[in-house]
């Protein structure tokens, strides 16, 4: 039968100790890395897949600044076609000012990706 503590006698605290979580590995390398630098068949799974991934993101990439700045020179025939003249100031705009945000933004995201492609695989490699 529990005995209800009394206001005069509290409860005794007990303290909960274990081995830290980081020691609870056991020691070495995690599976994926030593899969890795012995070059075994899963191992060259995981570089591939890391090699795709980030071909992946490269294709992405220039296939949107091929769609982009390749879609250029469409725009230049608009403004004579169209009648208003000579299209110089249009283009001067479009080279020199509209393009560089464009080719900016690709390029940002591109990093971006490649960086978040390798820290996923960093984790997979290191266990996290």
């Amino acid at each position: 039968m529990p005995v209800e503590p009394t206001p005069a006698r509290r409860p005794r605290r007990e303290t909960v100790t274990g081995v830290p979580r980081s020691a609870r590995r056991p020691p070495g390398h995690a599976p994926a890395r030593s899969e890795i630098s012995e070059q075994t068949t899963l191992g060259h799974t995981y570089v591939r897949s890391l090699m795709r991934s980030q071909l992946r993101a490269a294709l992405y990439a220039l296939a949107t600044l091929a769609l982009l700045v390749g879609a250029l020179p469409l725009l230049f025939t608009l403004p004579p076609a169209l009648g208003h003249g000579t299209a110089q100031p249009f283009v001067w705009a479009a080279l020199g000012v509209a393009a560089y945000p464009v080719i900016w933004l690709v390029a940002r995201w591109y990093v971006r990706r490649a960086e978040r492609n390798e820290r996923d695989f960093t984790g997979l490699v290191e266990g996290r």
